[in-house]
């Protein structure tokens, strides 16, 4: 079974990037949905949408107030104000209840990745935003409806600029027009990449923007210096999960089968296999306030004490957690910090409970 961050995964053009986003520009079709007056407030996360086992909690984010998001791959999207969570699903507006990736933009208002569709949350209401293009197709194409454009991931840089992964390469987004990235013929492109299935995307502290690839495309890693795109694949790897930067600024790659790489400049090295923690089972890492990295793994079902879980490295040692220690399930996809320094850990079957550096406690259903 192929997992979420596997599967499928998303923004803004300002005038300093737009000679490196150069190309046709569309016009995005704005749907705007006003939420139902009433939603189910609840102590804990509960599911609604009748999903089963195999669904999880694949993505978090804490906002500018406080609130925890946590976005699941059928049952919507729950916030979490400290007293209770309210759940939003397609009956609520948006435009999805399978969220691939979260952001909160520079105003305050949040974006939901979904297949096809950004929705912006403005508070009040929903507004879904379709993504241009079909499959191989001109970007102004709207021939050939069985092979629409699925967003795969997103990420806004530091200028606004929302930067969407689809199977169709790389967009950028303003909030009004649509561009497609490689249309720029000045990129300096030697490797011939094509962008297309990216996986994670990411801007490190000196503005390179970097993008993983998911198996399809199998291109590995490509940097964008804002001139020229290098591509390197770490091990020979083509498949790559997600991307951070660790409390020295190095960068460090999550790959499907050659674990959690850093990248000093020069040269990649896996330091996570020397902890015991088998290659090909990290889905996704976070590094805290402390410096401590925590990183989600699971290798089958996640059903198993042996199998997967929630592993802490303090750079020195590792030490993995279990559902024998209190995790909700062995199999972790999201990991996020609250303003108190509790760690949130989503789970395979919709999972959700926190630590606080003593003590699980489960907040789902």
């Amino acid at each position: 079974m192929i997992k979420i961050k596997d599967h499928i995964f998303i923004f803004l053009l300002i005038s300093a990037l737009v000679s490196a986003c150069k190309g046709q520009q569309i016009k995005s079709d704005i749907n705007a949905i006003k939420i139902p007056a009433a939603n189910t407030n609840s102590p804990k996360l509960i599911k609604t949408q009748g999903t089963d086992e195999y669904q999880l909690i694949g993505c978090s984010l804490r906002d500018m107030s406080g609130n925890l998001w946590f976005g699941s791959t059928g049952e919507g999207v729950y916030k979490y104000d400290g007293k209770e969570f309210i759940q939003f699903t397609t009956k609520d507006g948006l435009s999805s209840n399978i969220i691939i990736s979260m952001i909160e933009d520079k105003s305050g208002d949040l974006w939901f990745a979904t297949k096809g569709y950004l929705s912006r949350y403005d508070g009040k209401k929903f507004t879904n935003i379709p993504i241009p293009g079909t499959i191989g197709s001109n970007i102004l194409s709207k021939n050939d409806p069985q092979k629409k454009n699925e967003l795969w991931s997103m990420m806004q840089d530091r200028k606004g600029i929302m930067w969407l992964g689809t199977n169709d390469g790389i967009y950028c987004f303003d909030g009004k027009l649509f561009t497609r990235f490689l249309d720029n013929k000045s990129i300096q492109n030697d490797s011939n990449v094509q962008l297309k299935w990216t996986q994670c995307i990411f801007e490190d502290k000196s503005g390179n923007i970097w993008f993983g690839s998911f198996v399809w495309a199998n291109e590995g890693i490509s940097r964008y210096d804002g001139k020229t795109i290098t591509q390197f694949k770490p091990y020979g790897e083509g498949w790559i999960r997600e991307f951070m930067e660790d409390k020295n600024g190095e960068l460090l790659v999550v790959t499907r089968h050659n674990g959690v790489c850093r990248f000093d400049g020069k040269q990649f090295t896996n330091f996570t296999q020397k902890g015991g923690i088998q290659n090909g089972s990290i889905n996704t890492a976070y590094m805290d306030k402390k410096g401590i990295l925590w990183l989600g793994t699971e290798l089958g079902s996640g059903e198993m004490n042996e199998d997967g879980g929630l592993w802490r490295y303090d750079g020195m040692t590792f030490f993995r957690y279990t559902t024998m220690h209190g995790l909700v399930h062995n199999g972790v996809y999201s990991l996020m910090e609250d303003n108190d320094g509790n760690l949130w850990i989503g789970t395979r079957n919709v999972g959700l409970c926190n630590y606080n550096g003593q003590t699980f406690t489960k907040y789902s259903e």
